[in-house]
């Protein structure tokens, strides 16, 4: 694997990745906003760069979103984050349990934990664990995050077979509510 820092003069510094086992050429924005572009061994780096040349709009615009993100983000202080746990640990196992009943699902523990990457989990052996950054979100995706994990509890994986069970529990609005949690972040 070949890997270089290039200063491009309209797109900045990029780290260009020439890789043997990449299939195709990928661009990948950092969260610092830093670019990598991807290229399999028998693409020329000026093939590549003509192919992240195309792309200017849509890694300025990341750059932008990325950039409002961070001046958006509230972090939060230990005793925030000690009350944000304490209101989880009371409010989320509840509505495990109420939207397993509802929609019969049946599931192992719930655990709350303070995970920055992820809101909620679900492991092979239907154990949930939720963010405690839930609780910073509207009531109504802190239901769609539950409904979304339970329903690995069925399908351990994102097949048609899991969104047509999510979006029948979410009334059709699945991809809707999806999509509104993409615009928010964990503290």
């Amino acid at each position: 694997m070949a890997v270089k820092q290039i200063d491009h003069p309209t797109l900045g510094a990029i780290t260009l990745s020439q890789n043997a086992r990449c299939r195709r050429i990928s661009l990948t924005i950092k969260p610092n906003g830093a670019v990598r572009l991807s290229f399999p061994a028998g693409i020329s780096v000026s093939r590549a760069l003509v192919f992240a040349e195309s792309k200017a709009d849509w890694i300025a615009a990341t750059r932008r979103r990325i950039e409002t993100a961070a001046t958006d983000r509230h972090i939060c202080t230990p005793d925030e984050i000690e009350a944000l746990r304490r209101e989880a640990k009371r409010v989320l196992p509840a509505k495990v349990e109420f939207f397993a009943r509802k929609f019969g699902f049946r599931y192992g523990r719930v655990t709350i934990r303070a995970a920055r990457s992820k809101w909620g989990c679900c492991t092979s052996e239907n154990n949930i664990s939720l963010s405690l950054f839930l609780m910073t979100l509207p009531e109504h995706l802190q239901n769609y995050v539950v409904i979304h994990e339970l329903c690995h509890t069925v399908h351990h994986n994102h097949s048609k077979r899991f969104h047509a069970l999510a979006d029948r529990c979410m009334d059709g609005r699945e991809q809707e509510l999806r999509k509104e949690l993409r615009n928010h972040h964990t503290a």
